[in-house]
């Protein structure tokens, strides 16, 4: 039930990704986007999985958040609420939430259960 996760932690500034295995979908969390439930977000990542993204890259920005360029560049801004988050907290409801999605498409009753 569980993908392959590969955590890279760049400095606060002049950090790079890493060149991606193409192809790839990136997703920035940002406060300013797109709200999604948890079946929404399952959703997407499995037709993304489904039409061959071999990779998804998610995206924690730095203290300013992302620029202009990079948001107009991903492929999904993802918020989760409007407030902002501490990146360790961020982190693990990224990782809660991925867990979930895989739950999800493998028809798993951990979403449901509690």
């Amino acid at each position: 039930m569980t993908w392959p996760v590969k955590i890279t932690e760049l400095p606060e500034t002049g950090g790079k990704i890493p060149d991606p295995i193409a192809p790839f979908k990136t997703v920035l969390l940002d406060e300013r986007g797109k709200a999604m439930s948890s079946e929404n977000f399952a959703q997407l990542l499995g037709k993304w999985r489904d039409t061959g993204t071999r990779e998804t890259r998610f995206v924690l920005g730095a203290a300013d958040g992302h620029s202009d360029a990079e948001r107009r560049e991903a492929d999904l801004l993802l918020a989760f609420g409007p407030a902002t988050w501490p990146h360790l907290m961020a982190r693990a409801m990224l990782m809660e939430q991925l867990y979930r999605a895989a739950a999800i498409l493998a028809g798993h009753p951990y979403h449901r259960a509690g």
